[in-house]
């Protein structure tokens, strides 16, 4: 399959329009997937002389290194995480940029791709690494947690209703087992908590979610990693972000609202006197979603949230 085959960024036309302006030279996408941002960015925008690419899956770099080509030396790929995007860009001696992209989650190759374990619609490994260079799997996690710890990630991570039915479920099954492929975590998950009849989701869609956002530990740095992020902007430079369920996009709302109004007044003060400028300024102050045209195209899409902000000083 060539690169980029099946592969449908989400909202692409409102992306590209977001940083369709003469600022816009220098670009980081942090996130860099499949590489259809990065394509249609670097085709609409000629404005843009360098944009480099980072991403934590070696796999997504050797895709991108073949699908980029035809732009030349205005792309640079590096294999890292976005949490250590700032420490990236630092060492490729690149200074203040006009624009940051991040598109949060999994990938819809990793999905497909079975042999990476992130879905059950398809028999593989339990493995959703996005880094595999990291040895924790989702088997390890599924074999060695205590109960009590996975209820907490099941209920945390996945908002599953019926997180200690299916935490009990797999510390039952272990007992004979080890749980090794996806299809088999899947059963269990379906036999603990079926799915009523008027459910759409698979009764193991949270669960999988959760155990994905474990492994490669998603959610404990975002906002740490935004911050950073708004840090490497350029005044006038604007990120933006990509989140597909709420607690990502809670994160990315709470940091970009704090980063807009950096209050230092003490917490008993009712109202902020100390006058402290933001970082930032937010541009989308409801999330741009997927219309009904796009979200038919690609039902992926439907959960897409993105938020844009502005860097000011």
């Amino acid at each position: 399959m060539a690169p980029g085959a099946g592969h449908k960024p989400v909202l692409l036309d409102e992306v590209v329009g977001w940083f369709d302006r003469p600022e816009t030279k220098v670009m980081v996408d942090g996130t860099l997937g499949g590489g259809g941002h990065a394509e249609a960015l670097l085709a609409r925008l000629p404005g843009i002389g360098r944009y480099i690419g980072i991403d934590r899956d070696a796999d997504a770099i050797e895709r991108c290194k073949v699908r980029l080509a035809p732009f030349g030396d205005r792309v640079t790929l590096a294999h890292a995480s976005f949490f250590d995007m700032a420490d990236e860009v630092k060492r490729l001696g690149v200074g203040p940029v006009d624009g940051i992209l991040l598109d949060l989650g999994v990938s819809s190759y990793q999905l497909d791709q079975g042999e990476r374990g992130f879905s059950f619609m398809t028999d593989g490994p339990l493995d959703m690494r996005m880094d595999r260079r990291q040895e924790r799997t989702a088997a390890t996690l599924v074999n060695e947690a205590d109960e009590a710890e996975l209820v907490r990630m099941f209920f945390e991570y996945g908002e599953e209703p019926k997180a200690r039915r299916v935490a009990k479920a797999i510390v039952e099954a272990r007992r004979n087992e080890v749980i090794e492929s996806t299809g088999r975590l899947a059963r269990i998950v379906e036999e603990a908590a079926p799915r009523k009849r008027d459910e759409r989701l698979h009764p193991a869609t949270k669960v999988f979610m959760a155990l994905r956002i474990a492994v490669n530990d998603e959610l404990s740095g975002l906002g740490a990693a935004l911050q950073g992020a708004i840090g490497l902007l350029a005044p006038g430079g604007r990120i933006g972000v990509i989140a597909f369920h709420s607690l990502e996009d809670r994160i990315v709302k709470r940091t970009l609202a704090d980063e807009e109004r950096r209050c230092v007044c003490p917490k008993r003060h009712p109202v902020c006197t100390c006058g402290e400028p933001g970082r930032v300024k937010v541009l989308t102050r409801k999330p741009v979603m997927p219309g009904e045209a796009e979200e038919a195209d690609n039902p992926r899409a439907r959960s897409a949230r993105l938020r844009v902000a502005e860097r000011l000083r």
